[in-house]
């Protein structure tokens, strides 16, 4: 085993191949977004997705009051889009086209799920907030792939042998 290292256990939890999200909204008149690989289903009823988010960001606290949060599962012709949301600077949406809701919540277009949401709750844990959002509405593209993170990198599917 490895002596316990912060760098190193980022760099393990790496491994572990996720999906990507954008979480956004208009707010006063602009648009806010972060990316977010750390997102899940929690229930079907209620209807609650989570993601987590670090203590440290900048634009969380930009987000979090916001009437809708708009959560985007980013495809795989969104893998610049992706590095372009999570810059920490530049334009975050030079290579992204979005749609905002009458809540407010930012939707990417031609993400494989849209998902127009609410803050139901945030949950303190550790240097992160676990945040869990409410479904009010949702739309599925089911032919689009999905771009992943993996060791620090976005990634698409290869094929798959079976």
């Amino acid at each position: 085993m490895t002596a316990f290292d912060p760098a190193a256990l980022r760099e393990a939890f790496g491994h572990f191949p996720s999906g990507v999200v954008a979480v956004g909204a208009e707010v006063d008149g602009t648009r806010v977004a972060m990316v977010a690989s750390s997102f899940v289903s929690v229930s079907l009823d209620p209807a609650l997705v989570a993601f987590c988010v670090q203590n440290t960001s900048t634009t969380w606290p930009r987000l979090e009051h916001a009437a809708g949060i708009g959560i985007s599962v980013l495809g795989e012709s969104h893998d610049v889009a992706a590095r372009s949301l999570a810059s920490r600077t530049g334009d975050r949406f030079a290579h992204v086209t979005t749609t905002t809701t009458p809540s407010g919540a930012l939707l990417v277009d031609g993400a494989s799920v849209r998902l127009d949401t609410t803050v139901d709750q945030q949950v303190p844990a550790g240097d992160h907030a676990i945040v869990v959002l409410r479904v009010n509405g949702f739309e599925v593209s089911g032919d689009v792939e999905p771009v992943l993170f993996h060791r620090s990198r976005f990634r698409r599917f290869g094929a798959f042998a079976s």
